[in-house]
């Protein structure tokens, strides 16, 4: 139930954008609530739906009280006040830490028909068509559209979390992609090559009124911090660049 967070003078603040407690959330709570005195408040700032149902029983499992939620612009405010268990709270955090770098993705794939193989990944599947192709429409995606797209996408959703933990009004984040292979003939079999990714180049739109320095600085951080990123720069010509329209 929502109550008057005007009320609640808290000991400390921290924002936690549009991320839910499966993705790393729960990590930056613990963080921050090591920095809170013991029987002191912790205000946390979310724009997740989700959150209002699963913060209370994590509080309760963790030892914390959980005050309420009171509605933000644009945002809920999460009062939680710290409970006695310290070395409860390091542990966990040291705990979810180790369990979150050793975490590995499992999916498996199997041929469903022609040109068209099925991916099992968690609670959901998706299809994927061949490795690469020319047409202008086809059933599904090929294998290196969703190499693109997967980059693209993870790198959209990423600063806009960024934006919304930095309380950055973003009203729009688009972006435009092409990329090439070496040699694709080599792929197809025609001659003898190399058949990987050459080059991607990828622009991001941001549309903004806020302070263009702040957005531009997450938008490095997005990509500092992208696991995809990070690899196919180790391996192919990836040129990035920044607009704000």
């Amino acid at each position: 139930m929502d109550f008057d967070g005007n009320a609640i003078t808290p000991d400390r603040v921290f924002d936690g954008g549009d991320l839910d407690c499966g993705s790393g959330l729960i990590l930056l709570i613990r963080e921050n609530m090591l920095k809170t005195p013991v029987d002191g408040i912790l205000e946390m700032r979310s724009r997740e739906p989700s959150v209002a149902d699963d913060l209370p029983p994590w509080c309760r499992m963790a030892g914390h009280a959980y005050l309420g939620k009171a509605a933000g612009p644009g945002f809920s405010r999460y009062f939680i006040r710290r409970g006695s268990g310290v070395t409860e709270d390091e542990a966990g955090l040291s705990k979810d830490k180790a369990e979150a770098k050793g975490y590995e993705w499992r999916l498996r794939a199997r041929s469903t028909g022609h040109l068209k193989s099925t991916i099992y990944a968690r609670n959901f599947s998706f299809e994927v068509g061949q490795s690469t192709s020319f047409e202008e429409k086809n059933e599904r995606p090929c294998a290196v559209e969703y190499l693109f797209g997967a980059l693209a996408g993870s790198l959209t959703t990423a600063f806009a979390t960024e934006c919304a933990r930095d309380s950055l009004e973003v009203d729009d984040i688009e972006i435009s992609l092409s990329g090439s292979l070496n040699n694709v003939l080599a792929h197809l079999g025609l001659e003898e090559g190399d058949p990987s990714v050459k080059k991607i180049e990828l622009k991001c739109f941001a549309s903004t009124f806020d302070d263009e320095a702040k957005v531009k600085a997450a938008w490095e951080r997005t990509v500092q911090r992208s696991p995809l990123a990070a690899t196919l720069s180790k391996a192919l010509d990836l040129q990035i660049k920044f607009a704000i329209v």
